[in-house]
């Protein structure tokens, strides 16, 4: 009997850090879930024994009703252990092996929800495993490994397997199956099988290959079984450790299922972490929240998933670590009302137990590409708001620094809520360094009074020259841009066997691309800072986009209005642009994989960057072995992008215009960096353009596992570039890339001065793993952490900061020991082009204002829940107002009461229909068997309703109210028609009269007369109708008339409304709405009435017509 916990801490040694817990990739699952995943669906012809025999057993277990449903515990000796991702189980005394039942629960007492330390974690036994115990001997037992790396998938085979199998990873055989490449039993034979005995062999064989193409379809990124028993009856699965790729869902949900990824063991699982988990699927933007201490004073809420790391690194480095109460990230762009219920599940978790120092809150982040911060902050304002009572309570003081689009107005807000609510808030811009604030949180720094106020969004589109005119380019462009083709003419690649070889240069000032995706923002944005950088022409030459035909895309260059062609084949853009070399994919996680392949059959493409979070890795892997096949350089995926000043930018990288500006980013500098986050390599414009001359490219590898291309693949790049004097990393924990740095700086071939900071220092003192921002984030081993990383670089010979706080420090000594060298020659400031700014954006910053259009009152579809009239949805639903309640809201702007919705219900009802042959229905059939649609036959019986037919409830109200209201009495006013001529609205029947009343006036007089207030003006009518049908049985208050005077009556004594405002919407037709609501309900059923029985064209019989000529014309 074995165990893979020894084995495995000995093999995640060498794995890549990534393949650890992570956000948006590797996630581990039960010991239970990845055997249920292997009986299910591995494709072998071996016997793979005791098939679904596995009992979970938990506190609230029954063992009586377990027993019951397997029955096979009685009968059978027993193995129990732990099932909650734990390392080491045999050694800490956490299997129990050969028991019966009985010995099972015995053995689960002293075990059972008691807590536990299992290394520097400590955590509570709440899960395990029981399943049949395999009596064999010690040759039977083998080892097996399946993990993924950058180049494909490694199996691990050894002979000798269970609890003292030892260091597999020095010991085991090695099979590398590449990207795309098949196991066959021949290769696992020849070189994994060679110490097995023959007699196993086959058996070995095809379990492993079987076994391997589970671990693909499944999309497994770790899959280790210890031992794997093998006897004369097949082979049993004993101890299993696995790991799922959870962004593949959208692929594997069917065989999957609902997975749950449990915490790591010494970590809880808190619902208001699955509830924001359950926010985040639901999203688009990136919602994350792990608990790390409910009881901790420092609490975050970060912008971005590479910022979060930074603030929980600065935390931690000023002594916070036992403090820290929480990780977390929010990023992509989340609506107000996301942005909201994130933050109140923060403050509601920080205010329920009180902390004798008081608690802080850092509402932090880097610079945003493209999140509107005012937007945001608005959501975090409301909770603020929401729950001011217990943050004043809880003696909180908030800190608040951030910057990106619309920031001045969100910090402005920030600021305010402080004020009218008695919170200390301390706001924060971009002239503040990043992790200044948490030095002010936690008292290492004084908190200044009046921080410096930064421009307004809106001065930096403001030329200071007072020329209109577009300069030259501000600085001289690197001699490797000269162009090395004519424009217009594809780039050609020399076809070898070999890999081709990738371009020396990514971007230049005649970069032409294409973008694919209707993402018209990111292009307007790329065109604006192409016409700041004085390009020639605009950098996108088209826009891919299935879902439409082909047209034409309207966009601004600087003053004047372009159009930029939107092409739905991705082979015509290609062929009507034979100059791109560049492609910008915004498609999504679910169709960047197809499009990004078919991109890299056009050999003109050089260059492709990828936008999109969470695709699969074993795409991801896919992707880059077509790309260096193919001489294609990738940037992301999961990125923003990357920009070269004055050149080229991809999408929504650097910001807006403002922030473009404001981090002189229109021209180059002489520094270049690269980093794996978007948001903070927008930080890292900000920190240089502040602390030297510029940049002069830039570039977000991506968070993910596997980025296309690598710190190394960028660094070499800028090495070998002239113009580049200094290079900046921002290098993360997990991966083993940075080592490749520290090679080539000894080597000598990297001189020029390289600034480098890992950020996730805040790792190694944790005490369970944390699930950080980006999927590569997470490290394995003592090399791979962010100290072991920045340690290794500094002896290298790297310039390495103490802090990230202290980066811009560094970053400034070294470019100006350069300058004092006469390495650097700071060029002279030339101001960049004017640019409008858009009409939408300068609204939203308040800069303008409109009239608008139009005004409503009665709905608002904006938020996070459609309001009637100020009423939300959901409590429309709730009061069960109905459909009566629900137009009393949009045409009334009023609750009603009950009896009004039942009677404004029984109004729809009653009017619903009078059969075909009124004037409106017939319309209607008419044109339905016409062959018309169900909108032109509705409207053609609608267009009949006026006074003569069923138009008559407002008539009726304003002619009845208007008697009623000068004192006229009854016979006054029906003498007063008589001798004016003039019809009593309301007044008459063609079928019905007072010998032949009409039922549906008989069940709303009844109704009205017990349930309404007053009825005045009905009683005047009924007055009336005494004196009509005296002179003829027939004139009666017809339906019509009685809804009028009825609904009059409604309106003036339920208290809803003045006198002025009743009498107002009967002038306005009101009423007459409630004969056309009603009738259309019955013309859309003779509509699909003569549909269904299927009637042709209608023709009116000759004999039903009398043809009346004039006389001379019928001789």
């Amino acid at each position: 009997m074995g165990d893979t916990d020894k084995t495995q801490r000995s093999l995640m040694l060498r794995i890549k850090a990534s393949l650890a817990e992570a956000v948006m990739s590797a996630k581990a699952i039960s010991e239970q879930t990845g055997k249920e995943f292997l009986y299910k669906y591995i494709c072998t012809s071996v016997a793979v024994q005791n098939r679904f025999r596995y009992a979970n057993v938990t506190a609230e277990t029954n063992f009586d009703r377990l027993a019951q449903e397997h029955p096979w515990l009685l009968t059978e000796r027993l193995v129990v252990k732990p099932d909650q991702l734990i390392k080491r189980r045999g050694k800490l005394g956490l299997v129990g092996v050969n028991l019966d039942l009985n010995g099972v629960r015995e053995w689960l007492k002293p075990r059972l929800m008691k807590e536990t330390m299992v290394g520097k974690a400590k955590g509570i036994l709440k899960n395990f495993l029981i399943e049949p115990f395999v009596a064999h001997k010690q040759e039977e037992e083998f080892y097996v490994c399946i993990y993924a790396t950058r180049e494909g998938d490694y199996v691990l085979f050894h002979h000798e397997g269970g609890v003292d199998v030892g260091d597999v990873d020095t010991k085991a055989k090695k099979l590398l199956i590449g990207v795309d490449e098949k196991i066959s039993e021949d290769t696992v034979n020849k070189e994994l099988l060679t110490h097995v005995p023959n007699h196993k062999k086959g058996v070995l064989a095809n379990f492993i290959v079987g076994l391997f193409n589970l671990y693909e379809d499944l999309f497994f990124t770790y899959l280790e079984i210890n031992p794997l028993v093998v006897t004369k009856d097949g082979v049993y699965v004993l101890d299993m450790a696995a790991k799922i790729d959870a962004t593949a869902d959208y692929i594997c949900k069917a065989k999957w299922g609902d997975v749950e990824f449990p915490p790591p063991f010494g970590r809880e699982a808190y619902p208001e972490e699955a509830y924001i988990a359950d926010l985040d699927a639901k999203s688009g933007a990136s919602l994350k929240l792990t608990l790390l201490n409910p009881r901790g004073r420092i609490w975050t809420m970060v912008a971005g998933g590479g910022a979060s790391v930074v603030y929980s690194d600065t935390i931690c480095d000023l002594g916070g670590v036992n403090e820290l109460a929480n990780y977390g990230e929010y990023s992509g762009a989340p609506s107000e009302q996301q942005t909201y219920d994130y933050a109140k599940t923060i403050l509601s978790l920080m205010t329920r137990e009180k902390h004798h120092d008081g608690k802080v809150l850092i509402i932090g982040g880097s610079i945003a590409n493209f999140t509107n911060v005012a937007a945001t902050f608005k959501g975090i304002v409301r909770a603020i708001k929401d729950y001011q009572e217990p943050l004043k309570e809880h003696e909180v003081t908030i800190f608040v620094r951030r910057g990106g689009p619309n920031y001045q107005e969100g910090l402005r807000v920030m600021g305010e809520v402080g004020k009218t609510t008695g919170i200390p808030i301390h706001v924060f811009g971009t002239e503040t360094h990043m992790t200044a604030i948490v030095g002010m949180a936690m008292g290492h720094r004084p908190i200044p009074n009046q921080p410096p106020v930064a421009a307004h969004t809106a001065n930096f589109l403001l030329n200071s020259s007072g020329n209109t005119s577009t300069p030259a380019s501000s600085r001289t462009s690197s001699f490797s841009e000269n162009r090395m083709r004519v424009e217009g003419s594809p780039a050609k690649r020399v076809k070898t066997g070999a890999p081709a070889a990738k371009a020396t240069t990514l971007f230049s000032k005649h970069t032409k691309t294409i973008v694919w995706g209707m993402q018209t923002r990111a292009v307007q944005g790329m065109l604006d800072f192409d016409y700041v950088c004085s390009r020639e022409e605009p950098s996108v030459a088209a826009i891919v986009y299935p879902f439409t035909g082909d047209h034409k895309q309207k966009f601004y260059w600087g003053h004047k209005e372009i159009l930029i062609p939107v092409i739905k084949n991705m082979g015509d853009a290609m062929k009507k642009h034979p100059e791109v070399d560049v492609l910008i994919n915004f498609a999504s996680l679910r169709s960047a994989f197809d499009s990004t392949m078919e991109t890299m059959q056009y050999p003109q493409i050089h260059t492709i960057a990828i936008i999109a979070e969470g695709i699969p890795e074993a795409h991801t892997r896919k992707i880059i072995k077509t790309a260096d096949e193919k001489g294609v350089t990738i940037i992301g995926p999961a990125t923003v992008g990357g920009i070269k000043p004055g050149c080229f930018k991809i999408g929504n990288t650097g910001g807006m215009l403002d922030n473009i500006l404001a981090s002189k980013l229109y021209r180059p500098g002489s520094v270049a960096y690269v980093s794996r986050s978007g948001g903070m390599s927008n930080e890292l414009n900000n920190i240089i353009s502040i602390t030297t001359d510029g940049v002069y490219e830039g570039v977000a590898i991506g968070g993910d596992r596997y980025p296309g291309s690598v710190f190394t693949d960028h660094v070499l790049h800028y090495q070998d570039t002239p113009e580049i004097k200094m290079i900046v990393v921002l290098g993360e924990i997990g991966g083993t890339e940075e080592y490749k740095i520290c090679q080539a700086i000894k080597q000598g071939r990297i001189t020029k001065p390289v600034v480098c900071w890992c950020i996730g220092t805040c790792a190694t003192m944790f005490s369970s793993e944390v699930q950080f921002g980006h999927a590569g984030a997470c490290a394995n081993q003592a090399s791979e952490t962010a100290v072991a990383k920045n340690k290794a670089l500094k002896e290298a010979g790297a310039f390495v900061p103490k802090s990230f706080d202290e980066l811009g420090d560094i970053i400034k000594s070294v470019y100006d020991d350069l300058v004092a060298k006469g390495v650097i020659q700071p060029a002279e400031e030339v101001p960049p082009p004017t640019v409008p700014m858009d009409y939408s954006w300068a609204r939203e910053l308040g800069l303008i204002r409109k009239p608008a259009s139009f005004m409503t009152s009665i709905c608002d579809e904006r938020g996070q829940e459609l309001i009637y009239a100020g009423m939300p949805i959901t409590e429309v639903f709730k009061s069960e107002i109905g459909l009566g309640g629900t137009l009393g809201l949009l045409w009334f702007q009023r609750r009603l009461p009950r009896y009004a919705c039942q009677f404004i219900e029984m109004c729809l009802m009653v009017t619903a229909d009078h059969g075909p042959a009124v004037s409106g229905a017939h319309n209607t059939i008419v044109c339905a068997r016409a062959g018309k649609d169900l909108i032109s036959s509705l409207t053609s019986g609608l267009l009949t309703i006026g006074d003569r037919f069923g138009g008559a409830l407002d008539a009726a109200a304003k002619q009845f109210s208007k008697a009623f209201d000068s004192g006229m009495l009854p016979m006054e006013f029906v003498n007063k028609m008589k001798k004016d001529g003039k019809l009593i609205m309301g007044i008459g029947h063609r079928v019905k009269s007072i010998n032949n009343p009409d039922m549906r006036v008989q069940i709303l007089k009844d109704f009205v007369k017990q349930h309404f207030p007053s009825t005045h003006l009905l009683d005047y009518a009924l007055d009336v109708e005494k004196i009509t049908t005296s002179k003829k049985p027939n004139l009666i208050l017809n339906v019509d008339g009685f809804i009028g005077v009825a609904f009059v009556d409604l309106l003036r004594t339920c208290g809803g409304f003045t006198r002025d405002e009743a009498d107002e919407f009967v002038e306005i037709g009101a009423l007459n709405g409630i004969f056309v609501l009603g009738r259309s309900m019955g013309f859309i059923g003779h509509y699909l009435d003569q549909k269904r029985l299927k009637q042709g064209l209608y023709r009116h019989p000759w004999d039903d017509i009398s043809y009346v000529l004039p006389e001379h014309m019928s001789m």
